[in-house]
């Protein structure tokens, strides 16, 4: 089995609250992330296809053609966003890295199968700062 792995960059802004709960509640349990006025990161996606190499090209998946699909699907629709407000796929949802990334899983993983008969996506990793970072294995 052989891994390929293509990182990119993306800006965004959010806002951790639960509309449910009263403003106290919501500054205690997620303190600063809960600003009424958001807050922003500078976001690195790390995306890993898994698969065996097509006799063709060598490839398990054309790493431009992941590129421009990981920009097309997600990088684009997020970059310089309010995750809670500009972003469709992340409407009504909690915009946690933990949500965030299961949702950019739900995109990239039949994209990924479309243009790659013999490969999977296999790990997202995003990564909000440089000490805090989300991982997910489709599971």
């Amino acid at each position: 089995m052989i891994y390929v792995t293509r990182k990119e960059h993306f800006n965004a802004a959010h806002r951790l609250f639960n509309p449910a709960w009263s403003d106290e509640k919501n500054q205690e349990v997620f303190g600063p992330c809960a600003n009424n006025n958001w807050h922003g990161h500078n976001f690195e996606l790390i995306v890993t296809v898994k698969g065996t190499p097509d006799p063709d090209t060598g490839f398990v998946i054309d790493l431009k053609v992941l590129g421009d699909i990981v920009k097309e699907k997600v990088v684009d629709k997020v970059d310089h966003k309010n995750l809670n407000l500009d972003v469709d796929f992340m409407a009504g949802k909690m915009a946690s890295c933990e949500i965030f990334v299961l949702e950019i899983w739900k995109i990239l993983a039949p994209a990924i199968s479309e243009v790659a008969a013999n490969a999977n996506l296999h790990y997202i990793k995003l990564i909000e700062t440089p000490k805090n970072f989300v991982e997910y294995y489709g599971e």
